[in-house]
C-alpha cells in the first residue's frame, strides 16, 4: 500500500492563492509521500501545456499523480444540468490521462428536494454509463466516492457499482464517510467495499450521528490489507487545525501504521 496526499487537504491555501498546485506538490514531496491527488477545483487552467507542465513538476519532485478528482453532481433533476455534469466528467477523464492519473474520483450526488431516491439512483446510473466509454477510451478508471446522498452506505455504493456494471467504475473508499450508516459499523462498511476500491482516502476523523469520532488508522490498514488492496491511501485532511501542522502528523501516523 502506498501513501499519498489530496490537494483538498490544503484547500484554504489553494483557494486563497497563497499556494499553487506546484506549491502543493512541493509540500507533498517534503512530507515524503509517494503520490498526490489533484483536485479539479484548484487548476488555474486545463490547457494541455499547463497539464504537461504540472505532470513534469510532479516527476521532478518524485511523486506520482495518484489520481485526479472532480465534484460531480449526477443526480441533478434538470436533464440539461445533468448533461453538463456528464460532459464535465468526460472532459476530466481526458485531463486525467494527460496528467498521468490512472483514476478520476467522482461523486454521484444527493436526491433533489421533491424527488425520490430511486429517481436519483436511476439518473446517476445513466450518467455514469454515459461516462464509461470515455473512461475506457482514456484508460482512466472512475472512482466513485461514498460521499453522502445516494452513496451514504456501503450497500448504496455497491448497488450503484453493480447497476453500472463496468470495470471502468470502481470505488474511492473514504474512511471518514461511513460513520453515518445507521445499520452497519463503519469499519464493516469499509470491509464490504474494499474489494472494489482502486483508491482510498484516509480522514483523521469520521462523521457520525453523535459528532466527529477519530478514525482508527490501524483498523483501516488491516481492513484494506484483508481485501488485498495495494493502491494509494491518500490523506484528505479536513480538521479545523492548520494542515501545515496537522497533515505532517497524520502522514507520520499513516507511515507508522504501514510500517514505513
Amino acid at each position: 500500500m502506498k501513501i499519498g496526499c489530496c490537494a483538498y487537504s490544503y484547500r484554504q491555501y489553494l483557494l486563497s492563492g497563497e499556494m499553487s498546485l506546484e506549491d502543493f506538490v512541493d509540500t507533498a514531496a517534503d512530507l515524503g509521500v509517494e503520490g498526490v491527488e489533484l483536485t479539479a477545483y484548484y487548476f488555474p487552467t486545463t490547457d494541455r501545456a499547463y497539464l504537461n507542465s504540472l505532470k513534469r513538476h510532479c516527476l521532478t519532485k518524485g511523486v506520482d499523480v495518484s489520481g485526479a478528482a472532480v465534484g460531480s453532481k449526477l443526480t441533478l433533476a434538470d436533464p440539461g444540468e445533468r448533461a453538463a455534469e456528464v460532459a464535465m466528467v468526460q472532459e476530466w477523464l481526458g485531463h486525467a490521462l494527460a496528467l498521468g492519473a490512472p483514476e478520476l474520483r467522482v461523486f454521484a450526488g444527493v436526491t433533489p428536494e421533491g424527488r425520490t431516491d430511486d429517481e436519483a439512483f436511476d439518473w446517476a446510473v445513466a450518467a455514469l454509463k454515459e461516462c464509461v466509454p470515455a473512461a475506457a477510451d482514456n484508460g482512466v478508471v472512475m472512482a466513485l466516492e461514498n460521499h453522502g446522498g445516494i452513496t451514504t452506505t456501503s450497500a448504496q455504493v455497491i448497488r450503484l457499482i453493480e447497476a453500472v456494471d463496468s470495470e471502468w467504475l470502481r470505488v474511492n473508499l473514504d474512511t471518514g464517510n461511513y460513520g453515518l450508516d445507521p445499520d452497519v459499523d463503519p469499519y464493516e462498511g469499509m470491509r464490504r467495499v474494499a474489494s472494489l476500491a482502486v483508491t482510498a482516502h484516509h480522514k483523521v476523523s469520521m462523521r457520525t450521528p453523535e459528532g466527529q469520532r477519530p478514525v482508527d488508522i490501524a483498523r483501516v490498514v488491516s481492513t484494506l490489507d484483508g481485501a488485498g488492496y495495494r493502491g494509494y491511501l491518500n490523506l484528505e485532511f479536513e480538521e479545523d487545525e492548520d494542515p501545515r501542522i496537522g497533515a505532517p502528523r497524520a502522514i507520520a501516523e499513516m507511515k507508522s501504521a504501514l510500517g514505513k
